[in-house]
């Protein structure tokens, strides 16, 4: 069953009701559900589908070869193999000024490694054809990096040819708890913890069980698809597993900046730069900057895949537990610092929401960024953190998010207040969210004062 991506599906048919060529290019990491999306799309439409494999240019153009004369019949039955990757686009592109054809590359990156020189050889078509062929054209990639710099970067060939691109994102939250109808509302957002909105994983997980079940049969079990899932997609995508799998553990462990993430995982900082970009291409690491930093310079790096840090976190040192079949026990390990785990999940939903009522013309301020903020406190010259920074003109969002099984309490909104300080700006608003409410003292100061609004973890689910 074909679930999400309605907006995405709805302006890729708008475009192919057009008839006139199109050029679209849809990139995403692995599992998120690119190709999905795609054959939801080419359906019920006259289309070529190749997906490129990891082999040499001369097995690619055979395997391309037979997608585009299985498509024709004054080439039904033939075994012929096309002279050369131009003569294959040609072919199509001529075929489409007869009729619409979806002409689709998926895996592009690994067809444009083996042969090189390939984006030119598309240009040279798209700007032959463009104007009599209604060729609809997709490019599809996993390696955002690859698809961000070599196909619409623009020292691309084919930078500039593209007519629209979809960046394949995970699933919100909001879109994650659309997937089911039977978890309670606290679950939710534990499996969104655990799966990071990936489609792919988000199927395995079954409503009609627990949370600890869930985890005890998807992760916790050595036959289970995601017990291996994070060491197969780096092996899968990277040559040296060992060093980015370092890399990774480094971090997860708590090593942000480039000097504690090269002395953790034992690399070269020479190296290490060349590994992060990488893992930033894949969707698995991000680098981070405070909100309103004037530069770059010291930036951060976390692990943005959720599935990936609940994995590096509770699964990685468990293995050999694991492998003796004891996921009741690695489970106990686990259950008392999932409450920790969700800390900062619970800061991008609360995110996620604040962007989702801004859309919905549900927010009492229309800012334009937001963000975290993290940096020296000139007054008391420690360090401090805030969960949620934004800017809305000449006024600033301060925002803390608290997910405990307790009530938040006033010293939480006197700390933030306290925080906001370290920023010279006149109008100030405050955010809280919370997990379990808040105390009676924390609700009496908030409606003394106007510019503070409590959002508990039952608004934002009321808010689905």
């Amino acid at each position: 069953m074909f679930v999400g991506r309605e907006k995405e599906l709805s302006d890729l048919n708008s475009r192919y009701d057009r008839g006139s060529f199109e050029f679209a290019v849809i990139y995403g990491r692995r599992r998120v559900g690119k190709t999905t999306l795609i054959n939801e799309f080419v359906k019920d439409k006259e289309c070529i589908v190749y997906t490129a494999t990891e082999t040499n240019e001369k097995q690619n153009l055979t395997d391309i070869s037979q997608s585009i004369y299985a498509l024709s019949d004054e080439f039904k039955g033939s075994n012929a193999v096309f002279d050369s990757f131009r003569d294959a686009f040609e072919t199509v592109f001529r075929m489409g000024e007869r009729r619409r054809i979806v002409f689709v590359i998926d895996e592009y990156p690994y067809l444009a490694e083996c042969s090189k020189g390939l984006s030119s050889v598309l240009q040279l078509c798209i700007d032959k054809y463009k104007d009599t062929s209604k060729i609809f054209l997709i490019l599809c990639g996993s390696s955002m990096s690859f698809m961000e710099n070599q196909v619409m970067g623009y020292k691309s060939p084919l930078y500039g040819r593209r007519t629209c691109q979809y960046k394949i994102r995970p699933f919100d939250f909001f879109e994650t708890a659309s997937f089911y109808s039977r978890f309670k509302s606290n679950d939710l957002a534990v499996i969104y913890g655990i799966t990071g909105g990936i489609p792919l994983y988000l199927s395995m997980m079954n409503d009609k069980k627990s949370v600890e079940q869930n985890i005890k049969q998807n992760f916790l079990t050595p036959n289970a698809y995601l017990y291996e899932e994070p060491q197969n997609l780096i092996k899968q995508e990277c040559r040296d597993a060992s060093q980015y799998n370092s890399i990774i553990s480094a971090i997860a462990s708590g090593a942000t900046r480039v000097s504690e993430i090269c002395s953790k995982a034992g690399i070269d900082s020479s190296l290490t730069s060349n590994y992060l970009s990488k893992l930033i291409g894949l969707g698995i690491v991000k680098r981070e900057t405070a909100f309103g930093a004037k530069n770059d310079k010291k930036p951060i790096y976390t692990i943005e895949d959720l599935m990936f840090r609940f994995w590096y976190r509770f699964v990685q040192d468990n293995t050999s537990i694991i492998n003796r079949g004891l996921a009741d026990v690695v489970y106990n390990k686990i259950e008392p610092y999932l409450t920790e785990f969700m800390g900062s999940v619970f800061e991008e939903i609360c995110i996620q929401y604040m962007w989702r009522q801004l859309i919905n013309g549900k927010s009492d301020i229309q800012f334009t960024d937001i963000g975290r903020w993290w940096g020296s406190d000139p007054r008391t010259k420690q360090q401090a953190e805030i969960d949620i920074v934004g800017s809305a003109g000449t006024t600033m969002i301060f925002g803390e998010c608290k997910w405990r099984n307790e009530k938040t309490d006033v010293s939480v909104l006197n700390a933030l207040i306290d925080k906001s300080g370290i920023f010279s700006v006149n109008d100030k608003v405050y955010y809280l969210f919370s997990k379990s409410g808040y105390t009676k003292g924390c609700l009496e100061k908030a409606e003394s004062m106007e510019n503070v609004t409590l959002v508990t973890y039952n608004d934002i689910i009321q808010s689905l």
